[in-house]
C-alpha cells in the first residue's frame, strides 16, 4: 500500500481516544498494510492507527524483526483490551515514532492478558510478558490518546512538548 506520514506529538489525533473498528473489510486491510509499511520503513517495532492520523483502535507490532535474523513476524491488534495486568512491574526505556529523539524510563506491568480481534474478525485471548507486554501497553496507550511522556512529571512533559513543537510543528 503506502508509507504514511507519522504524526508528531502534540498533533490532535495523538491526544484523542480512538473509535472501535466495527467493519472488517478491504479498507481495514488497507489500513493495516499502510501501518506495516510505515512501521517497517520508520523503522519501529510498533505503530498504532492514530499515529498516521486514523482514529481507529488498530495497531501492529513486530517486536523481533530488528534482531539478527531480521525475519518479519508482525501481529495485528484490532479493538484490543487488557483483561488483566500484573502487579509486578518493570522499568524500561521507551521511545516513540511520534516523539522523535525522545527517550525515557517508564514503569509498566510486566505481564498482561489481552483480548483482541484479527483481520478476519476472529477473537483471541492470550497472556504476554516482558518486552512484548511493555510494547503492547505502549502501542495501546495511543488508542486511548496517551503517549509515553504522559508518565513523566508535568514539567518534563511541558519541556518535551515545547521542544517537539519548535522542531517539528512550527
Amino acid at each position: 500500500m503506502a508509507i504514511k506520514r507519522i504524526l508528531v506529538y502534540p498533533e490532535d489525533c495523538l491526544k484523542q481516544v480512538a473509535k472501535p473498528v466495527k467493519v472488517f473489510d478491504d479498507g481495514l486491510n488497507d489500513l493495516v498494510q499502510d501501518l506495516l509499511d510505515t512501521m517497517y520503513d520508520a523503522p519501529g517495532v510498533g505503530l498504532a492507527a492514530p499515529q498516521i492520523g486514523v482514529s481507529l483502535r488498530v495497531a501492529v507490532t513486530d517486536v523481533d524483526w530488528r534482531n539478527e535474523d531480521g525475519i518479519k513476524n508482525h501481529q495485528v491488534w484490532i479493538n484490543p483490551e487488557f483483561l488483566w495486568k500484573s502487579d509486578e512491574t518493570e522499568i524500561t526505556e521507551e521511545g516513540c515514532l511520534s516523539l522523535p529523539e525522545i527517550y525515557g524510563d517508564v514503569e509498566r506491568p510486566s505481564a498482561v492478558r489481552l483480548r483482541w480481534y484479527d483481520l478476519e474478525g476472529k477473537k483471541h485471548e492470550q497472556d504476554f510478558e516482558g518486552f512484548q507486554a511493555v510494547a503492547l501497553q505502549h502501542e495501546f496507550d495511543h488508542l486511548d490518546g496517551k503517549v509515553f511522556i504522559d508518565y513523566f512529571t508535568p514539567l518534563k512533559r511541558r519541556m518535551i512538548t515545547k521542544k517537539l513543537k519548535k522542531k517539528y510543528l512550527s
